[in-house]
């Protein structure tokens, strides 16, 4: 716990050193949004809930994840070929356009809204998994200036599917391995849980 917590405290320290985004041009990015829309919707809130929603998102951490997709830091199959020639400018403006969409407002599973609260607002001491709210807000809002990701409106099946990534070591972009540390230590019926609740958060 107490490593997890000076990992946590690192990544606050080193989000106020980053480097400034590019500015992003919204309008801009509604033009560049066209190929997007047939996965993440034409507003940023995919239909199938495999694809991420992208409206209200933050910003930098659009970037910082398109940055890393298009260099092969993260591996995405579905995303090969599509951001490829995008440089840092279209990705801000890209970036831009979705932060400033309505995000979408989801429903949790009532049959799991205590644990997938508890998990989040206070985590499990017994397994050693964080409080969720620590990094991504009460709100679910997260934290722009860390790049640490908006959850609230999020489908269950991409959070579940993110969650089951970072605990076998596909996706790797976190860092300081914090997120790989943490959905390690999380059961299926967890990851259920708490991604039903921050569907339902807003």
């Amino acid at each position: 716990m107490r490593k997890l917590l000076v990992s946590l405290a690192m990544v606050m320290g080193f989000s106020t050193m980053a480097q400034a985004a590019a500015e992003g041009d919204p309008a801009a990015g509604k033009e560049k949004a066209q190929v997007c829309t047939a996965c993440h919707g034409q507003q940023g809130v995919s239909a199938a809930p495999t694809f991420p929603n992208l409206a209200g998102q933050h910003p930098n951490y659009l970037m910082k994840q398109t940055i890393e997709i298009r260099d092969g830091v993260r591996p995405v199959p579905q995303m090969a070929g599509i951001v490829d020639n995008l440089d840092e400018q279209d990705i801000a403006d890209l970036s831009a356009f979705y932060a400033n969409q309505e995000p979408n407002l989801g429903q949790a599973d009532p049959a799991l809204v205590d644990r997938g609260k508890s998990l989040y607002k206070s985590g499990d001491l017994a397994k050693g998994i964080p409080a969720c709210m620590g990094c991504h807000m009460p709100t679910g809002a997260g934290v722009n200036s860390a790049k640490f990701p908006a959850l609230s409106g999020q489908h269950p099946e991409y959070t579940v599917s993110t969650l089951q990534a970072y605990a076998k070591g596909e996706r790797s972009n976190d860092p300081n391995a914090i997120m790989r540390g943490i959905a390690s230590k999380m059961s299926d019926a967890d990851m259920e849980a708490v991604a039903s609740y921050v569907n339902g958060l807003h």
